[in-house]
């Protein structure tokens, strides 16, 4: 949050218009399990968090503009809005899927992203994310999937004509590397028995929609998504920067740019790694 006060800063000294969103993910398999083990419902295990977090952030004294949480109203609107547009595309679809999942993580990862690892505090062998050294565990489930398969070569002439799109130029070579090595299609939905807190996939009330693809909309929601026509740069779309962790690589800058180019809209301008 304050690299990108920083860098929010630095526009405003130039007297050029700036806008800052920060806000939290509120929904998916982890936090339901976290307001379980709290003895709370999931909302106001939410209410709580994010307080906390935006008095961080005037502790802080950011100056931010907005801050979104995907709880909001208009945020839901968004997601099932661009849900609605995916489907219509075809680039939605219904099957059968099975995989190694980590709730932490929120994400099923390929067979060949497995590994068997020794718990030091337990002794117990679990297996784990060779990426992250999440724990992860067999699901099978029907569910909707995006056809992240059909973005391998958009994506990769994508980063070719946007050489400085990731940051450092390390985690740009990392993103190629996994991108080339192929795309599996994407699980975006959970059954509504596993998963109730979430947004509901339209027309589909036993399904939940994927946080991961609930929660990068938030980056338009504030840009004033779903745009009328003519009026999609009023927001401030596309982003000049957007600042993440670098345990988020993989969500931000393979599957949120092939959603967008899905869409035709346009991924931000550079996604900075921590």
């Amino acid at each position: 949050m304050v690299l990108a006060d920083i860098l929010k800063r630095w526009q405003v000294l130039k007297r050029k218009p700036a806008i800052l969103c920060t806000g939290t993910d509120e929904h998916g398999m982890k936090i339901q399990r976290a307001a379980e083990n709290a003895g709370v419902p999931p909302k106001e295990f939410c209410d709580k968090t994010a307080e906390t977090f935006k008095t961080l952030a005037k502790r802080a004294n950011l100056s931010n503009d907005h801050f979104v949480r995907t709880t909001d109203e208009d945020h839901k609107d968004a997601v099932q809005y661009f849900w609605h547009l995916l489907r219509e595309r075809d680039y939605i679809y219904e099957s059968k899927h099975e995989g190694w999942y980590s709730v932490s993580d929120e994400t099923y990862y390929p067979e060949s992203t497995i590994e068997k690892r020794l718990d030091p505090f337990t002794g117990r062998i679990l297996m784990a994310s060779k990426e992250t050294g999440s724990e992860v565990e067999w699901s099978s489930e029907r569910n909707y999937h995006f056809r992240l398969s059909a973005f391998k070569e958009p994506l990769l002439e994508f980063y070719k004509q946007n050489p400085q799109f990731i940051t450092p130029i390390t985690r740009m070579n990392d993103v190629v590397r996994w991108v080339s090595e192929g795309l599996e299609d994407l699980s975006i939905s959970r059954p509504i028995e596993r998963l109730t807190w979430g947004i509901r996939v339209p027309g589909d009330e036993s399904q939940t929609i994927y946080v991961w693809l609930d929660a990068l909309i938030n980056y338009i929601t504030k840009a004033g998504y779903p745009w009328a026509p003519g009026s999609e740069t009023a927001g401030g779309w596309p982003a000049d920067v957007q600042v993440i962790g670098k345990d988020i690589v993989r969500f931000h800058c393979i599957y949120w740019p092939a959603f967008l180019l899905a869409l035709n809209l346009p991924p931000p301008k550079q996604i900075h790694t921590l």
